[in-house]
């Protein structure tokens, strides 16, 4: 993302696990650490995705560490593509290894949201999660488990009125049971063309918020 970042080897359980870190600017107060999940990674999804940057930047503006990784099969990662069983064992790996405590932030784009939303269940209630972030959210064909209640609060959904990709249908199918408010970009698509910066500030807003 730029030259402080720093890409390091994690042990996972598939092999090698391929991580980058971005850090706030030196003497700032750490807010917490961010991991970062990127999209689909038959469809060419790596931790270098723009959406996936772009999330990382407004952590680290906001004073948070981000972690992004490449699931297994991508990039430098071991393995091979796992359908999201072990691609959920890849997060929670960075988790233990990188943010075993602390605050933590979890974000995800499109397959990475699903990723993200599976890993929850063996984190929450025993590690607390400050913020949720979706983006492009793989709602429908992935995506279905509902959030705990406690965490609905904590959590921020941005979707593209036109996505291409994923219905906004869909994703309001899977969040009207749950009261889980939806972000709109008004002519927005699955990869935000254009509209980054709204993505970033809308990020940064929410967690700015008290």
């Amino acid at each position: 993302m730029n030259a402080q970042t720093k890409r390091i080897i994690l042990a996972g359980p598939a092999g090698d696990i391929e991580v980058a870190v971005d850090q706030p600017v030196a003497g700032a107060q750490l807010s917490g650490t961010a991991i970062i999940c990127h999209p689909h990674p038959l469809f060419g999804g790596t931790m270098d995705n723009k959406v996936v940057q772009t999330l990382a930047r407004a952590f680290v503006q906001c004073g948070w560490s981000a972690v992004r990784f490449n699931f297994r099969g991508v990039g430098a990662s071991a393995g091979a593509h796992d359908e999201g069983r072990g691609e959920t064992e890849d997060l929670l790996t960075v988790v233990q290894q990188l943010a075993p405590q602390g605050p933590l932030a979890l974000a995800g784009f499109s397959f990475g949201s699903f990723i993200m939303n599976q890993a929850v269940p063996h984190l929450w209630p025993a590690r607390p999660i400050s913020h949720l972030i979706y983006v492009g959210a793989a709602a429908g064909r992935f995506l279905s488990t509902e959030l705990p209640p406690e965490l609905r609060e904590r959590t921020l959904v941005v979707h593209g009125e036109h996505d291409e990709t994923v219905a906004l249908s869909a994703v309001m199918d899977w969040a009207r049971p749950q009261v889980l408010p939806v972000t709109v970009l008004p002519g927005g698509s699955h990869f935000f063309h254009g509209q980054l910066q709204v993505l970033k500030n809308l990020v940064i807003r929410q967690l700015l918020s008290p």
